[in-house]
């Protein structure tokens, strides 16, 4: 099992408006079979930041919902919205270690 953490760093004071565009966009994740499980906003560290995590059952599943995404049309009529609001992303994968 993996957790992928995409955070996505907003330009300065769009974070309300970055918050409502993604609102819309979880219901075109969701059409793609992507459910994240956790979405955060920061309290600490640097500012104007969002957090979506999602956990996968290996680095394969992340792949092909990535592949069938990024080709969606409603997905990219979407994003298109969001990239003016996003100063910069970075994506991280962890191994999640069960005891």
């Amino acid at each position: 099992m993996i957790q992928v953490r995409d955070i996505f760093y907003l330009k300065f004071g769009k974070a309300k408006e970055a918050k409502e565009n993604l609102k819309e966009g979880l219901n075109v994740f969701k059409k793609l079979g992507f459910d994240p499980g956790n979405i955060m906003t920061d309290l600490t560290g640097r500012s104007y930041r969002i957090v979506m995590e999602s956990r996968f059952k290996d680095l394969a599943e992340l792949e092909n919902l990535l592949k069938a995404t990024f080709g969606n049309a409603e997905w990219g009529a979407w994003y298109k919205k969001m990239i003016p609001l996003i100063d910069s992303a970075e994506r991280e994968i962890f191994t999640i270690v069960e005891f």
